[in-house]
């Protein structure tokens, strides 16, 4: 069933508000795959100061529904979204902040919702370009790395699980890592239908609200060659934090506090 035949037959979901703390400007977190809003521990105290700070667990993961017939496009996750924000009932706009599959995602709403925003702050952004279309030799490789190892996690679903619970026991922000039985299907279709097949470049391209992109420089899920093509554009800032992973530590948590101003 397509994104068409599936909003056909029920209205998009209202995803699950983890936090809604502060007062002052809304500024509304969206996390990542595999993940839940558990990611922004570092930064809500930071923001929840002098402003309103909403997190929203996104489709399929954390305590949001998980719909029968649900093939995790880049759409069904936009619609959920925006029928969530609708039902905050906010008067005034607002800036998003996006992690890892959480800032594709909030890119995308930017373009389709621009009159919303003051501000897009894109965290760790996994962008991916077909690495015919890179000239550079090493980030041509590097891209197409990127798709045969995400290729084999959504292929071997009992290794990739297996090493999620590894890395997840690892982390310093508890449960911020979760692959299981329970949301293997919203992991498996958003990685392929989402993450890899993504429009990224071109939607950051057609935002009309200043973007602030925040990475650290030990990100193994950075490609440098969409990193390079977003940093050119001109309503774009990047911002580099060095010696951070892909999680939000605590240093790059100050940095995008002060890129959501």
């Amino acid at each position: 069933m397509g994104w068409f035949g599936w909003t056909r037959k029920s209205k998009a979901p209202i995803l699950h508000v983890a936090s809604d703390v502060g007062t002052g400007p809304v500024v509304i977190l969206v996390h990542g795959i595999a993940s839940s809003s558990v990611t922004f521990e570092n930064l809500v105290p930071l923001l929840a100061g002098h402003h309103r700070v909403i997190s929203i667990d996104v489709l399929g993961f954390g305590e949001s529904p998980s719909p029968e017939g649900a093939e995790y496009t880049m759409e069904e996750h936009v619609e959920a979204l925006d029928a969530t924000i609708r039902s905050l009932k906010l008067k005034l706009r607002f800036v998003l902040v996006g992690h890892s599959l959480g800032s594709l995602i909030v890119s995308r709403y930017a373009v389709l919702h621009r009159h919303r925003l003051t501000k897009l702050v894109l965290v760790s952004p996994p962008i991916y370009v077909p690495p015919n279309a890179v000239s550079d030799p090493f980030d041509r490789a590097a891209l197409g790395v990127y798709g045969k190892v995400y290729e084999y996690l959504r292929s071997n679903k009992e290794f990739t699980i297996k090493a999620a619970t590894r890395l997840g026991r690892l982390s310093p922000i508890k449960n911020v890592l979760d692959v299981s039985e329970r949301n293997w299907r919203a992991f498996v279709y958003t990685l392929q239908n989402a993450i890899e097949s993504q429009t990224s470049i071109s939607d950051i391209a057609a935002v009309s609200v200043p973007v602030e992109v925040v990475y650290g420089t030990f990100d193994p899920f950075l490609a440098p060659a969409g990193l390079k093509i977003v940093g050119q554009m001109r309503h774009v800032t990047v911002h580099k934090v060095d010696a951070n992973d892909h999680l939000i530590r605590p240093r790059l948590a100050r940095v995008v506090a002060a890129a959501v101003g």
